[in-house]
């Protein structure tokens, strides 16, 4: 991951509705949930909640597959572990012994 693709992931989870709904994928797993449950789940129109969806996706964080009339998200691991490699790169000067505890116990296989 680029400085662009990680400002661009961390912008869209500064947002209060977004990073809520990031956490609810994450939390969903693979299963992932549909696009109309998760504007219900968090209260907000649907509309509203598509255009969050998008802002998500277009950084990498979930991505959308459409099952017959809904549309599923879920959460894109790559992304998140690309954006959390990204963000420890140079951990410590380079030397990732040191900083193993920033990393260990962090699971990101679903």
């Amino acid at each position: 991951m680029d400085k662009t693709c990680a400002l661009s992931a961390l912008q869209a989870l500064s947002q209060d509705t977004r990073l809520d709904v990031f956490r609810l994928l994450m939390r969903a797993g693979p299963e992932g949930v549909a696009a109309g449950e998760i504007a219900a789940m968090c209260g907000v129109r649907q509309n509203t909640m598509s255009a969050h969806l998008s802002v998500l996706s277009r950084a990498g964080l979930i991505r959308a597959a459409r099952e017959g009339r809904s549309v599923r998200y879920r959460a894109e691991i790559e992304g998140v572990r690309g954006l959390l490699a990204y963000l420890v790169e140079d951990c410590c000067g380079g030397n990732h012994e040191r900083c193993r505890s920033l990393i260990d116990g962090i699971s990101l296989q679903c």
